[in-house]
């Protein structure tokens, strides 16, 4: 008769005695799985790092190293880290594109400063303070500020000054480059920003960046290694198209046969309508973009401040909602140049995520949707609207795998009703399922799922009529929700 008890490597025929132990970890396993940030964007060639080949950073200065200071990517680290300290973090760093050319912009002084006093010159987002001695002429003044910006060495542009104008040049080629914004006294005079008495700045804003490097290859070269948090720089067709395909469910990350899962966090320069159009032309369930206007940070740092923000809230709990959390490094748009709350909704129906600004400036997440907004009909759907609702998925099929990885992983499998001596390695749909129920009350006691009862009616365990061998489920979880809207109806009384 075969043994009751499951063992996997004690043999049956022992005769010496006395006491055997075998070890059994498959009930004892706790841990989490790894959740990974992949940041991709653009490297230089002073960079040590090998161009298409995921590489980990463990810091903001090995970043750096690997990328080459000054490079977008790079910036992006130091943005991401700022937000999420502890995640564990990839980079993917792309070499601009042979044919590609730089952004050029610039800096144009007149006059003669009357006073002593300080530019305020902010690029790319980043502050540099210029003392500016009283008499100085435009040229002597520009030539001061040009020798600044190239000792600030993470600034992601180059520096050359001829006859009072300061020409500034993109680190790294391609589009990229058009999204560095240039702009003077950014706080404004109540905060002691201007410009000396006796000078005068036209400010030309960056232009003429054009071909983005290809993410063919690069992603490729990712294999199968598992990246929740995709952190992208590049946001023209071409790579949001290679993105959406890398991660969709027909072969890619999401599909059945790799269940790698993760999804892309991007951000975007232009005005509502620009916002709005990219958003529902990506359609994209697995993509986020959080567009700004005007403010003076880039897009690929709004990107990675999100993606760093939102990892935090959602490894600790993939169903807590990310509305009202602060984010760590984007300056945020001039009041004028901020969306109000009725633009805001609209652009929440066209896949595009908003967040607010606070009395201190300070960029708080209003709600992070996905840029799924119609299915393959063409029709309005909001089944992945929320971008919660894809990473409570993927935790849940991963505590599913695991449990049946754990449990099944050398079963045998017999037809219901099958008399079994209890404890043998042999399964049927009925104990599956009773397992399957179990676990789902599981996910549901840590506010993954909700409504128990109404899963266990309608679950579905059966043997395949093709296959005997194999076990099909229709798996009808209901995820738990997020509490978006508190409506109120004050009806007040006077005495």
């Amino acid at each position: 008769m075969t043994s009751a008890i499951p063992f996997q490597h004690l043999p049956s025929n022992i005769r010496a005695p006395l006491f055997y132990a075998e070890l059994d970890n498959s009930q004892a396993n706790t841990s989490a799985q790894t959740q990974r940030t992949l940041i991709v964007g653009q490297m230089l060639t002073a960079g040590s790092a090998s161009p298409g080949v995921p590489v980990q950073a463990m810091s903001v200065a090995a970043a750096k190293a690997l990328g080459g200071v000054g490079s977008i990517i790079a910036g992006m680290a130091a943005a991401y880290r700022a937000s999420d300290p502890t995640g564990e973090v990839w980079l993917l760093p792309l070499l601009d594109d042979g044919s590609a050319a730089a952004a050029t912009g610039s800096v144009a002084l007149t006059g003669t400063t009357a006073v002593t006093g300080t530019v305020s010159l902010y690029i790319a987002g980043q502050p540099l303070s210029v003392a500016i001695a009283s008499g100085q002429t435009a040229a002597q003044a520009a030539t001061t500020i040009g020798a600044a910006i190239t000792a600030a060495a993470d600034m992601p542009v180059t520096a050359s000054v001829s006859s009072g104008t300061i020409t500034l040049t993109a680190k790294n080629k391609g589009f990229v480059g058009n999204d560095i914004d240039i702009r003077l006294n950014y706080q404004g005079s109540a905060a002691g920003e201007f410009l000396p008495a006796g000078l005068s700045a036209t400010v030309t804003a960056m232009s003429g960046g054009s071909v983005n490097p290809s993410l063919t290859q690069p992603l490729v070269n990712l294999q199968d290694m598992s990246f929740d948090f995709i952190v992208m720089s590049l946001n023209d067709t071409t790579s949001t198209a290679a993105m959406k395909a890398f991660l969709g469910e027909v072969s890619g990350r999401w599909s059945p046969l790799q269940q790698l899962y993760g999804g892309t966090f991007y951000g975007l320069r232009g005005t509502s309508g620009t916002a709005a159009a990219w958003g529902a032309a990506l359609n994209d369930q697995h993509a986020v973009v959080l567009p700004a206007y005007d403010s003076p940070s880039p897009s690929w740092v709004w990107a990675a401040d999100l993606a760093g923000t939102a990892a935090m809230s959602l490894r600790a709990d993939p169903a807590l909602p990310l509305q009202y959390l602060t984010l760590s490094t984007v300056l945020s748009p001039p009041i004028a140049s901020r969306w109000p709350l009725v633009l805001r909704n609209q652009m929440l129906y066209s896949g595009c995520s908003t967040y607010t600004v606070d009395a201190n400036g300070s960029v708080t997440i209003e709600n992070i949707v996905t840029t799924y907004v119609t299915n393959g009909q063409g029709q309005a759907d909001n089944s992945y609207l929320e971008v919660e609702t894809l990473y409570t998925l993927a935790y849940a099929l991963r505590f599913m795998r695991a449990r049946v990885q754990a449990n099944y992983s050398r079963k045998k499998l017999a037809a219901d009703g099958t008399r079994l001596i209890p404890g043998t390695n042999v399964v049927t749909p009925s104990t599956i399922r009773a397992d399957i129920i179990a676990a789902y009350r599981e996910l549901e006691a840590a506010g993954i799922t909700q409504q128990s009862d109404v899963f266990s009616a309608n679950l579905v365990v059966q043997q395949n009529v093709q296959n005997p061998n194999r076990v099909d489920v229709l798996w009808p979880a209901i995820l738990v929700d997020q509490l978006r809207v508190f409506a109120l109806l004050a009806q007040f009384r006077l005495s």
